[in-house]
């Protein structure tokens, strides 16, 4: 009964409106406010600031500017193996495996559209059916940066609208085709293993998602919009292997797809493993 109402409650609140107010306040620079925010937050989901570049809960000018901390250097090493794919985010492994039939599995017998993931069009999700999936799920009191899972040139980027529906287990075990129906970025890159794709999924109270290209990505009109970085028309924008890509303001969901076999995640990971950005997730050369 109390998942069900969990569950009835985010099918009835105001979702984009409750995450832009939550969103204001999170960017409130008043000291007694954002003080007092930031220590309960630590304190409430136990976060390692002895690893931040900034330890000094009172040194952030407001909540959002802790919660996406910098870390120190080396904080987050690279796994050295050749040909490494890393994972892109601290967090927990949602789901691994494989793209079947166009369908990439969510929890608990559901599974989500790979086309409709990736803003409904059949001829950019292509070169993915029948490749390989990473969905990482980054907690409240993760580091909220996103990184490279191996170097690329952006391509595209497409920010799609959607819901905000909480994306924890609990969620991911009741809402149908959740990843493919709330607000995410779409990141397209040409990768030494062919196509590779990072989509930033939103979750409810998420204010916002940023790239490091493009800065915060929301466009004035919540429509489906699509921007193509030709190489010929501009400097190509390539980021090496363990690169900042983007970060959450609050929450949320990184998914990382690539072609039919191009990898091989690592046989130890599974469901609910708990994985840094940097760990090796598995291997690029074709097996």
């Amino acid at each position: 009964m109390k998942d069900r109402l969990f569950i009835l409650s985010q099918y009835l609140l105001p979702h984009q409106l409750l995450s832009r107010l939550i969103g204001c306040a999170a960017e409130c620079r008043a000291g007694w406010f954002k003080s007092r925010l930031i220590g309960w937050f630590a304190q409430q989901y136990q976060v390692n600031m002895s690893e931040a570049q900034i330890e000094d809960l009172n040194a952030f000018e407001h909540f959002n500017a802790f919660f996406t901390r910098a870390l120190k250097e080396g904080a987050r090493p690279l796994d050295p193996t050749p040909g490494a794919v890393l994972s892109p985010a601290d967090g927990a492994v949602s789901q691994l495996g494989k793209i079947e039939h166009g369908r990439i599995f969510q929890a608990k017998g559901h599974s989500f559209s790979l086309v409709e993931l990736l803003g409904g069009d059949s001829e950019r999700a292509k070169p993915f059916m029948g490749g390989e999936f990473a969905t990482i799920y980054l907690s409240p009191k993760d580091y909220h940066r996103v990184h490279m899972p191996l170097s690329g040139t952006l391509r595209e980027m497409v920010y799609v609208p959607g819901r905000l529906f909480s994306v924890n287990q609990r969620t991911a075990e009741h809402v149908p085709e959740l990843f493919a129906r709330n607000e995410r970025v779409v990141c397209l890159f040409d990768s030494e293993r062919g196509p590779m794709a990072v989509v930033l999924v939103g979750a409810m109270i998420v204010a916002s998602i940023e790239t490091v290209w493009a800065g915060l990505v929301t466009p004035p009109k919540r429509a489906l919009k699509s921007f193509h970085y030709d190489a010929a028309a501009r400097a190509p924008i390539v980021l090496e292997k363990g690169a900042e890509l983007g970060r959450f303001k609050l929450g949320s969901t990184a998914i990382v797809l690539f072609g039919p076999e191009q990898v091989q995640w690592a046989a130890q990971l599974a469901a609910n493993s708990g994985v840094q950005m940097g760990q090796r997730l598995g291997d690029s050369q074709a097996q």
